[in-house]
């Protein structure tokens, strides 16, 4: 698939991966738009060439269709979610454990419903980011695990009611496998894990691999740019290995 000209709407697209996604999308020349809750930082993603800004709350399904059927994309990025509460699992109350189910999830599956719904175009795209921690668990997360495991679930609901409706939808999961410094989720990742490991940030951010969000997004635009994302459900991307299918 040739990205340049394609409408691609990255839901969570102002900062962290996100902005690495949106970053690597305009450099393909893909007519993007971003979508985020934070004003100022979607106004400042507005101020790059090629890019649309729209300051909306991911979780709001109306929000989801209205901005679904105004844009009528080719790909959807599927990128907002929460920074986790950090915290052992006797110390952690429901509220802070639930909290990636009411944001990630409650996102994923609004927009999703409206990819299915509207209809997107056959031959449309629709990617869920989720997280190494969904595949390994998080001892110090809570919830997010499962929350970021749920979205599996759902992009493989929708892909079999697209199949079953011939939309022509493809629904997938991409999983960062390592932590990103330098970002919200993973600084927050990193910060909890190095004091429960006795050591400094820098220490344990050198534990993952070297890579950058914008190194994250070249590699998730060169994937779909050259495969459609059509070989597999879900697939890995870490600094050190590239991209892996994991099903």
């Amino acid at each position: 698939m040739d990205l340049e000209g394609k409408r691609i709407v990255v839901v969570g697209g102002s900062r962290g991966l996100g902005k690495g996604l949106v970053e690597a999308f305009v450099a393909r020349a893909a007519d993007v738009t971003v979508v985020a809750r934070n004003a100022d930082a979607v106004q400042e993603a507005g101020e790059q060439t090629a890019v649309t800004a729209i300051s909306a709350d991911a979780t709001d399904a109306d929000a989801a269709w209205r901005i679904m059927d105004q844009t009528r994309p080719d790909i959807v990025i599927m990128n907002a979610g929460a920074e986790p509460p950090m915290e052992r699992i006797d110390r952690i109350g429901w509220e802070a454990f639930t909290t990636n189910w009411n944001v990630d999830v409650k996102a994923a599956l609004h927009w999703v419903q409206a990819a299915l719904t509207l209809p997107m175009t056959p031959g449309g795209i629709v990617v869920l980011v989720s997280s190494g921690a969904a595949v390994q668990g998080s001892l110090l997360s809570g919830g997010y695990a499962g929350a970021k495991r749920a979205q599996w679930f759902i992009a493989k609901y929708a892909e079999a009611l697209s199949q079953k409706l011939g939309l022509g939808l493809r629904f997938r999961v991409i999983v960062p496998r390592q932590m990103f410094a330098g970002t919200g989720v993973g600084d927050t990742g990193i910060t909890a894990y190095a004091a429960a490991a006795g050591r400094t940030y820098a220490e344990q951010a050198a534990t993952w691999p070297d890579m950058t969000p914008r190194a994250f997004g070249d590699t998730v635009a060169d994937l779909i740019g050259k495969t459609d994302l059509a070989e597999a459900m879900v697939y890995a991307v870490r600094g050190d290995t590239g991209v892996t299918v994991i099903e």
